[in-house]
């Protein structure tokens, strides 16, 4: 018998908490650290990895996804014995993706030589701007000229090869958004996420704004003018979006990302890791313990998981449609009335058709380029009251 999550892979991620500095914008669990026991760090992986393949034997693993934090701060031979690990736990597919996620300032060539032999194949480089005063006031700790070597660098010994941007960022306006987004895609990379600025409570940013001292953000119509432009720009470049915020040339797609849009399995190891595992038929979301230091020491006693929900069938519907219309593809409205009981409401489904919103293709249900700017509307009105 094929389980659900079958249809969306099976991927593992793996969370690296450090980094170099703190960015303002940043509300991921990273933190700097003067000291880090590079030998406990790597044994707690392994630990945690053996603990996952007793629970969850036999099944092919499609992707690995080192996040952070900065992961590319790991040692490489960190890398190598989590990999290693990771291969003698379970079988993998042909294609097996494995991601790093790099800082340009930690970049150098004879780290990512190392990675590269280690087995990682694919980099995602956090470039966010490409002129020095932004990448200042992003507090971004690498310049322009280090952005462009970390890209040379990573095309030489990756074979897909990935970079953030932030839009919408203080007093960036229309033309300097679409000159710039043109000559990233000059830099001959595969994959580019484009993310408009987002304020997060909890962050310096966000304590800024609320005084009044974050001064410049474009209003919501020219950060509307600057989303549209990503996608005219990118769409005549070849490498239309194939989720909200992220672009590919055809073939190029993260394949770990997916399989969190295709709604699969993924174990989350490290500080504040989330996971989504099947166990006899019933999925389960996981996360983990968030504070480095109690991180490490629960996992050295097999106590990582700081919360394990079951999730009912109806919450496993409203994930599946949250997560897969966000990508082109969109669901499979067959597999959301197997997960809930029941189909999704046909009157809203062709209400949501008529203007615009919504189109269908068989059994897949997609958002429209229209209903994807405004994604979180079009839910409200799927997701059972």
């Amino acid at each position: 018998m094929v389980e659900d999550w079958q249809t969306g892979g099976f991927g593992l991620y793996l969370h690296w908490p450090f980094c170099e500095a703190k960015c303002p914008y940043c509300d991921f669990n990273s933190h700097v650290a003067r000291e880090i026991d590079h030998a406990r760090w790597r044994a707690a992986y392994v630990q945690e990895i053996r603990r996952y393949a007793a629970a969850l034997p036999g099944r092919v693993l499609n992707s690995v996804f080192f996040g952070g934090g900065t992961p590319s701060l790991m040692e490489p031979e960190t890398v190598a014995v989590i990999l290693d690990e990771a291969r003698r736990a379970w079988p993998t597919a042909n294609d097996l993706e494995v991601t790093l996620e790099a800082n340009p300032s930690s970049v150098e060539a004879g780290r990512f030589r190392a990675y590269g032999e280690a087995g990682v194949s694919r980099v995602s480089l956090g470039v966010q701007a490409l002129n020095d005063t932004d990448l200042r006031q992003l507090g971004r700790i690498h310049s322009m000229a280090e952005a462009e070597q970390a890209i040379d660098i990573a095309r030489k010994y990756f074979s897909r090869v990935s970079f953030d941007l932030i839009y919408a960022r203080q007093e960036q306006d229309l033309a300097s958004w679409r000159d710039e987004l043109k000559r990233a895609l000059d830099m001959a990379v595969d994959h580019l996420s484009l993310y408009q600025l987002t304020i997060e409570g909890g962050t310096a940013f966000g304590d800024r704004y609320a005084s009044g001292k974050l001064r410049g953000l474009p209003g919501d119509d020219l950060a509307a003018d600057m989303y549209h432009a990503t996608q005219e720009i990118c769409n005549a470049a070849g490498m239309g979006a194939y989720e909200v915020s992220n672009h590919a040339k055809p073939g190029s797609e993260s394949r770990h990302n997916l399989i969190y849009w295709r709604y699969g399995d993924y174990i989350g190891i490290g500080p504040g890791a989330h996971g989504r595992v099947t166990r006899a038929g019933q999925r389960y979301a996981t996360e983990t313990w968030l504070q480095p230091n109690l991180w490490l020491k629960e996992a050295e006693s097999g106590q990582t998981e700081r919360v394990v929900t079951p999730l009912s069938p109806e919450t496993q519907a409203g994930e599946y449609l949250l997560m897969g219309l966000r990508i082109r593809e969109g669901i499979d409205m067959n597999r959301f009335a197997t997960l809930n009981g029941t189909p999704l409401n046909e009157d809203r489904l062709q209400h949501l058709e008529e203007i615009g919103m919504l189109e269908r293709r068989g059994t897949r249900l997609m958002a429209t380029r229209q209903g994807i700017a405004v994604l979180n509307a079009i839910l409200t009105q799927l997701l059972p009251d």
